[in-house]
């Protein structure tokens, strides 16, 4: 049996390596990072590519000095001949991303809307039916503002807020709660609505809609990367149980 790596008495071989990336719950990373390497190997980055990946890595890693680099890679157990693929590899990654998904963007996007849209409103949250009629009756008669009531009354965080909540996506808050004001128009009252345990009165108070701005355009992007690799891993991860077996 070939010895791979000592770690204080103990030696370890290669027939124990695997096993023990299961013991210790980390095959599903180095799982995770040979997809990732595999998928990049036929990138290619110019020279000045190259050096502008050189460039962002020294930074964000505040490598300002040759000792620097050095007491970085030892820290890490590395030797300068990986530092290539380290430096490289961010911006392989995401040139991989676009060149995959980037003309999915717009169909993805329209699925996703609805939980991206943003909203600011008011709520009231209390456990008693005959008190939130009530209160939404206040309101509604303008014998007192949702804000008073919300602090006097309501038994959640937003009472310290005088019941105002956001921005947050409408993927944020209960899903029955998002569809209530997904339906809703700015400054509408909606009447006392069970929710789980609560009784809410809710008052939707400004929607921002999703736009598909460079910030969006990066975020649904990965997410379409994430859910592409967690299912390579998990077909890898299957595989290689039954080969175990």
């Amino acid at each position: 049996m070939s010895k791979i790596l000592k770690v204080g008495d103990r030696t370890i071989t290669c027939d124990e390596m695997v096993p023990l990336l299961k013991q210790y719950g980390l095959l599903p990373q180095l799982v995770r990072e040979v997809i990732i390497d595999n998928a990049l190997a036929n990138f290619q980055l110019t020279q000045e590519e190259t050096m502008q990946a050189y460039k962002q890595f020294y930074q964000e890693h505040k490598l300002n000095a040759e000792v620097d680099l050095q007491a970085w890679l030892e820290s890490r157990g590395l030797e300068r001949q990986h530092l290539n693929h380290l430096a490289t590899r961010n911006i392989k990654l995401e040139r991989f991303k676009k060149s995959t998904w980037g003309e999915n963007l717009d169909s993805y996007f329209i699925q996703r809307k609805a939980k991206l849209d943003r909203v600011i409103y008011s709520l009231i949250r209390v456990n008693d039916m005959g008190l939130a009629q009530e209160l939404y009756f206040r309101i509604q008669e303008g014998e007192q503002s949702f804000s008073e009531l919300a602090r006097e009354f309501s038994e959640g965080p937003e009472a310290q807020t005088g019941g105002t909540l956001g921005p947050v996506e409408l993927g944020t808050p209960h899903p029955m709660l998002a569809n209530l004001l997904a339906s809703s128009q700015p400054g509408q009252l909606l009447p006392p609505t069970r929710l789980a345990e609560w009784i809410v009165i809710v008052r939707l108070e400004k929607f921002f809609p999703a736009m598909l701005d460079e910030s969006i355009q990066q975020r649904l992007i990965n997410e379409l990367f994430e859910n592409w690799l967690q299912n390579q891993v998990k077909e890898y991860l299957q595989k290689n149980i039954l080969v175990s077996r």
